[in-house]
């Protein structure tokens, strides 16, 4: 029996198989934030037509950035600009809903920062490599196996689109989750900031995850109002108002 393929360059030992099916778990886990942001970007689109074409090809566009970040990690690491780039963008974006959610608008009622597909398409990719900045060059710094840090973007870029669909769902019932999915991004970017210019006060990664859970929770804290249906107006004048039988009330 084969104890051993190679993959890559790389091989796939008995022995890796925990630590891929630990990888499946913590990519599924992980991802929820990114995808709480991108099922807010995509639920921009009037039209689910367009909310499904913006996701597809926005997670497209994701997965090749994502790879391109791996496989460059080693070199991008060693430029704090390209975490200011994105920090900058996420702090942007989320700056962007939260201005434009000033406005009056109604519960529950999608707050849109682009009104276009391929803008929205755009946004989707650059979020989620601005998201991936962090955990990929970490990630790749540490590993020893390239193809196995390629295995975990391939399975994120996946729990992404799953998660993704699910939260698109649950934005139409819960009024606060999309501007949940913005503060996410925003403390998301908010950590990115401080790597670049105060390393030694960057929260540790249970901070972060506590405060994600809590941003999460207060989203699942209220749903948005059902809308009863319109009723018929009840016109009284005609309405005819049955008169007593004058002899039953003789006999009576």
């Amino acid at each position: 029996m084969l104890d051993r393929l190679n993959i890559w360059g790389g091989s796939l030992r008995i022995e890796t198989l925990p630590i891929i099916l630990v990888l499946v778990l913590l990519e599924a886990i992980l991802s929820a934030d990114n995808a709480i942001a991108l099922a807010a970007l995509v639920r921009s689109l009037p039209d689910p037509k367009q909310e499904e074409w913006a996701l597809q090809y926005g997670i497209i566009g994701a997965f090749v950035l994502r790879i391109i970040l791996i496989l460059t990690a080693t070199w991008v690491i060693q430029y704090w600009q390209f975490e200011l780039l994105g920090a900058t963008y996420l702090l942007w974006l989320a700056g962007k809903y939260f201005f434009a959610s000033a406005k009056p608008h109604a519960e529950g009622e999608a707050v849109p920062v682009a009104d276009k597909l391929w803008q929205v398409v755009l946004l989707v990719s650059l979020t989620d490599l601005a998201f991936s900045l962090d955990s990929v060059t970490a990630a790749v710094a540490v590993a020893r196996e390239t193809w196995l840090v390629l295995l975990g973007g391939f399975i994120g870029i996946v729990a992404l689109r799953l998660l993704a669909e699910i939260f698109i769902k649950l934005l139409a019932e819960f009024a606060r989750l999309e501007a949940a999915g913005y503060l996410i991004v925003g403390l998301v970017g908010c950590r990115l900031l401080l790597k670049v210019i105060a390393d030694a006060y960057v929260p540790p990664e249970w901070l972060m995850l506590a405060c994600i859970a809590g941003i999460f929770l207060w989203g699942f804290s209220k749903h948005t109002k059902s809308k009863l249906p319109d009723l018929p107006e009840l016109n009284l004048s005609a309405v005819a108002i049955e008169q007593p039988d004058e002899e039953v009330i003789k006999k009576t």
